[in-house]
């Protein structure tokens, strides 16, 4: 819950008042008030598609002034940002959940990248080097300044974004779903560093769909459906639990956050034995250690795992070896061992590997809906080699039902969706296939409780057909709430499993200790 705090009375810092903007004919905001006062963290929630990344851009200026109705005030006085230099002149400033860093420059050179300090026209480094670590310090790293992006993990990252955020004397900071990528130890530093922030003055609006995170330090929340605003709750005036907040978001009842279902579990499908994987750039260096796992039919099996355990190291390399070197060990499915040593081969062995990152590695985000669907397996829309487009377009429509896609048409580019109708749109992908395993990285990542809610559900209906399901998730809830049973990761190794009736978070993480305990 959120820590007892007593906030004086403050003016608002922001208005935003009858916020209206449309893409075409579809109405992304209407009408949306929205109000934070100086000094707090005000959350924004609501389902995908709601309109609360809409909201940010229309304040930050990546829609300027003009390509939206209503009005914007900060400091009192209304404001016209022509784009997004304007907004940040006045301390507004923006963090989207895809870092927007160069990996193969430094820390330092990310974070002066706009404006570097100079001396006679030319780039001072000492002073950049002094004034990096002063941000850093502020942030809680202690890496070197020259520290190249590429080498920190992505929790370091975001606080390089935010160190950066810092150097642009920010006054209002908002953050996009800050902790979708992180694990529970980096998210939880995270949020200390933004209760600081609020000692020291520092407005934050920070959007989320981890409502466990918005409850503990959020001061108020504000809560968006279908682009119009609900309403705004205090989290001062009296305990604001998740269900209420779920109950604003989708304007009912999820009588649970996980779909029911009676597991019928068959034969084993899927084998793996003494895997063993190196890193693709460190000879030297082993990311999974001879570890072995069966799947049967009908099962839902879950991986889980601190950051860096290797769960996507070993379901990247068993997909086609798309990671790593040095790779033995064997795959059997119904019993027989199949070579799966690249996409193609273990597309053909009845695999699918639905990615943690859709947008880079899952979808072609400028294609539409259609092109997406059929693109691993083109066969399946080909005649003679030629794509057949009446067949293309039938098969998407028929996924777009059968999946729940919300969507005017097919035709619809996929980078217009929703993160969850992405998502539903990559699992089509691959169930185009026919895969016999499922592999799902991260299958909820950055989704609303909403469409977690309808993967949940796909995930049973695909254990209920019979096909081996493996998820790895860094939320444990997750796995405990949908999985017959649990493998534990840690550092490449399997080193503990929990049947589903048995699993908690706890005994989850007593196997991790043990096990780094020894």
């Amino acid at each position: 819950m959120l820590d007892p705090v007593s906030l004086p009375e403050k003016p608002p810092i922001l208005e935003m008042r009858g916020i209206s903007k449309s893409f075409g004919a579809v109405k992304a905001l209407s009408d949306v008030s929205f109000t934070v006062k100086e000094g707090e963290i005000h959350a924004l929630v609501g389902e995908n598609g709601a309109g609360k990344s809409t909201l940010m851009k229309v304040l930050s200026g990546v829609y300027p002034h003009g390509s939206y109705e209503g009005s914007i005030l900060f400091d009192g006085e209304e404001r016209h940002f022509r784009d997004i230099n304007d907004s940040e002149k006045l301390g507004i400033i923006i963090i989207h959940q895809e870092l927007a860093l160069i990996p193969l420059m430094s820390i330092a050179e990310n974070i002066f990248l706009a404006k570097a300090p100079s001396k006679y026209g030319v780039i001072d480094r000492d002073e950049r080097y002094r004034l990096t670590k002063q941000l850093l310090a502020k942030v809680g790293l202690t890496e070197a300044p020259e520290t190249l992006i590429t080498n920190l993990g992505v929790g370091k990252q975001q606080l390089v974004e935010i160190a950066k955020a810092l150097s642009k004397e920010v006054r209002l900071l908002i953050l996009d779903e800050p902790t979708a990528s992180l694990n529970e130890t980096d998210s939880a530093a995270l949020l200390e560093l933004l209760k600081e922030f609020r000692r020291n003055g520092i407005t934050s609006i920070m959007i989320s769909h981890k409502l466990n995170e918005i409850t503990e330090v959020a001061d108020r929340i504000t809560v968006l459906r279908d682009g119009r605003t609900v309403g705004t709750l205090d989290c001062h005036e009296g305990t604001v639990d998740e269900d209420e907040i779920v109950r604003r978001m989708v304007d009912r009842d999820l009588e649970s956050r996980y779909p029911a279902r009676t597991p019928k579990i068959g034969e084993v499908i899927f084998e793996v034995e003494n895997w063993s994987v190196y890193h693709p750039l460190h000879a030297s260096r082993q990311v999974v250690k001879n570890v072995s796992m069966k799947v049967r039919a009908g099962e839902v099996v879950g991986i889980s795992g601190l950051m860096g355990a290797g769960r996507t190291e070993f379901a990247m390399s068993v997909f086609g070896r798309t990671y790593g070197r040095d790779i033995t060990g064997t795959v059997k499915i119904h019993g027989k061992e199949v070579d799966t040593s690249d996409v193609h081969r273990a597309i053909k062995a009845g695999l699918a590997y639905v990615t943690e990152d859709r947008k880079h590695l899952g979808l072609i985000l400028a294609e539409d809906i259609r092109k997406n669907i059929s693109l691993a397996h083109l066969g399946g829309v080909s005649n003679r080699g030629v794509i057949d487009d009446i067949q293309e377009m039938k098969v998407a429509q028929e996924f777009r039902t059968r999946m729940r896609i919300r969507s005017h048409t097919v035709y619809q580019e996929t980078g217009k969706l929703s993160g969850g109708n992405q998502q539903k749109v990559v699992l089509s992908k691959w169930l185009f296939t026919g895969p016999d395993i499922l592999i799902l990285d991260e299958p909820t990542r950055g989704i609303d409780v909403g469409a977690k809610y309808e993967i949940y559900s796909i995930i049973n209906e695909l254990a209920d057909a019979g096909k081996a399901v493996i998820v790895i998730s860094s939320e444990m809830p997750e796995l405990i709430g949908t999985c017959d049973r649990i493998m534990v990761m840690h550092e490449g190794e399997f080193v503990g499993e929990v049947a589903g009736e048995q699993a908690t978070q706890e005994n989850i993480m007593r196997a991790i200790m043990r096990r780094k305990g020894r």
